[in-house]
This record gives C-alpha cells, sequence and structure tokens, in this order.
C-alpha cells in the first residue's frame, strides 16, 4: 500500500509519518523544500518536493500514487493564505483524487487533519457547561478555524461518491515536545514568575491532547475500515487545576493559589484591552473560564481508542524541552 503524507515535516505530520514507516506501506512525504533524507529521523520515508499552492502543480499525477492521503498541512499564523491553503487546495487535491481514482477503479481514502476549533466557542458564555459531541452544529469563528471547516465539507462531500472515502479527525490542543505554539511556555513563565491567577469559579476544563494520540489515531483512520466516512473528536480533557500544578511541579515552583473574580477581570479587559501591551484579552479570559469538554465517546466505540497520555504526566515535555526562561 502507498500512502501521502501532506505536511508531513510539521509537529504533527513527523509523528505520523514516524508511525506510518514501521507499518508495511511505502510512505512519501510532500515537501516544498528539498529534504536531505540522510538527515532524516524517518529514513524509510521518501520525500518529495511539490508545493501545493504553485497553480501548476499537477494533482491528478499525484494523486494517481497512492491509496491514503493523509493531509495534515495547514497554516497557523498568516490568514493571507489560509484560504488558499486551505480550502483551495483542498478542492483541487479531493477532485483529482476523484477522477484517478475513477479511471484506475479503486477508491482512494483520504485523513483530514482538523480541528475541533470547527464548533466554535461556548454559547452564551465561555463558563457555560458545554459537551461538544461529533453531531454538534460548527460554528467556527477565525480565519484558521473557518477555512478548516470548509475544507472539512469538502471531503464529507466528496465522500458521497463510491470512489472516494475519508477520515476527519478534529483534535483539541495539541501539545508535545517540539510543538511551535508557545502558550504553554508563556504560561509556564507566568507561574514560574508567580504572575499567574485563576479567573472564577473553580472547575474550568483544560483541552489538551499529546501529539502521539493524535499521531496514533491518524494512523488508526488511515488503515481501520470502520474509520471510514466517519468525523472523530479526539482531546484529553483534564481539571485546570490539575494541568497547572503538574507544571508548578515540574518547574520546581509553587502551584497558583490566587483566584479573581471573573466579573472583575473581564471589567478591566473591557477598560483596557485596547492597549497593545496589556496582557489579557477577552479570549484569554475565555480560554480560562472553559468548561467545554469533547466527547471522545465516538472515537472509543467505533475504533477501541482512549487518550493513553495523561497530560498531568506528559505536559512537563513541553516545559523541559523548551527550558521555560525565568
Amino acid at each position: 500500500m502507498k500512502v501521502l503524507v501532506a505536511g508531513g515535516r510539521g509537529f504533527i505530520g513527523k509523528k505520523l509519518v514516524e508511525m506510518l514507516v514501521v507499518k508495511d506501506c511505502h510512505v512519501d512525504v510532500l515537501s516544498r523544500s528539498e529534504v536531505d533524507d540522510s538527515t532524516s529521523k524517518d529514513r524509510s520515508a521518501c520525500f518529495i518536493k511539490g508545493d501545493l499552492l504553485d497553480p501548476k502543480f499537477d494533482f491528478e499525477v499525484l494523486a494517481s500514487r497512492y491509496d491514503v492521503i493523509f493531509n495534515c498541512a495547514g497554516e497557523l499564523h498568516d490568514e493571507a493564505l489560509m484560504q488558499s491553503l486551505h480550502v483551495d487546495t483542498t478542492k483541487r487535491l479531493v477532485k483529482a483524487c476523484k477522477v484517478m481514482s475513477k479511471s484506475q477503479n479503486k477508491s482512494i481514502h483520504w485523513v483530514q487533519l482538523s480541528s475541533v476549533g470547527a464548533y466554535g466557542s461556548s454559547r452564551p458564555a465561555a463558563n457555560v457547561e458545554r459537551v461538544v459531541t461529533e453531531e454538534t452544529p460548527t460554528n467556527p469563528v477565525g480565519s484558521y478555524e473557518v477555512t478548516k471547516t470548509l475544507a472539512d465539507e469538502l471531503i464529507i462531500q466528496a465522500g458521497k461518491d463510491s470512489c472516494f472515502t475519508y477520515s476527519i479527525l478534529r483534535p483539541s490542543n495539541v501539545y508535545g515536545k517540539e510543538m511551535p505554539n508557545s502558550s504553554i511556555r508563556q504560561l509556564g513563565r507566568m507561574i514560574r514568575s508567580s504572575l499567574f491567577f485563576y479567573i472564577g469559579k473553580p472547575g474550568a476544563v483544560s483541552n489538551y491532547v499529546h501529539v502521539d494520540d493524535v499521531a496514533e489515531v491518524l494512523a488508526l483512520c488511515g488503515f481501520d475500515p470502520r474509520a471510514k466516512n466517519q468525523v472523530f473528536n479526539l482531546s484529553n480533557d483534564c481539571p485546570q487545576e490539575n494541568v497547572l500544578d503538574a507544571m508548578a511541579i515540574a518547574l520546581g515552583t509553587s502551584e497558583p493559589k490566587v483566584r479573581i473574580n471573573e466579573r472583575l477581570i473581564r471589567f478591566f479587559v473591557f477598560l483596557f484591552s485596547w492597549i497593545k501591551w496589556f496582557p489579557l484579552k477577552k479570549s484569554r479570559v475565555d480560554a480560562l473560564v472553559n468548561r467545554t469538554h469533547y466527547s471522545n465517546e465516538k472515537i472509543h466505540k467505533l475504533l477501541g481508542f482512549v487518550p493513553s497520555r495523561d497530560v498531568t504526566k506528559t505536559i512537563s515535555e513541553v516545559l523541559l524541552n523548551n527550558k521555560v526562561e525565568r
């Protein structure tokens, strides 16, 4: 079996490639830049140079080579590229897959890495208890979330064709040793400096999932027939206090104790958030009072998968690997 990983040099994509090369299949990794295979950990994978954003890129030739395509490509920072990479590229590649699968009389399976951001924030307020399942209506906010959700919809629509199957994985906040996002490290610096304080009543939820769990599920989606034409959420939710206490222990400092009234904090955010250097924004407050839970019931029931990397035991990987500054 031949598989392609688009975005295979990214944070999640690299972990997926590591897991795929030990399986009995040929793994190609699509990359925009030249890669020296001799310096790669994934020496069993073949690296192919190609830019999905290139209008001259031949998607049909690419699609003709594979049985499974894993799409881990994503743009996190440049909003100007999100529509092109997430939506337009998906549309072109899905169309090519359908054309080639019909001409070759075979079915191509697509595994899409998406995000629980597709469901949007809790309504009417972030501190409202909410359980999100795969049946929860999508309501994305933000360019990344909106374009990723549009790509999901394109894939689901394509799945109505008998020659094309898909699996969509929507993880929560993915963390791990080499994560590019600095949010956990910033939080660690605040804890170490005794600047962190809880907001509102106890009971807030941290929505994290380890990169190894994500890669493991992506691989399952690629080869387990029970995953075909399914959308899965994946999160290892746990109490916010437990995560922050674990971070403090890893950093060798005292656990946060101070708790401030949510209404008071939101009042100050309303007054001062327009100031560029003001540390708190509405989105940050929403995250710190979040009470949304992402259910793993479906992925457990269909694929027998339960996240095995305990957040409180593994969050230290991020802090110690990146040496949180004093």
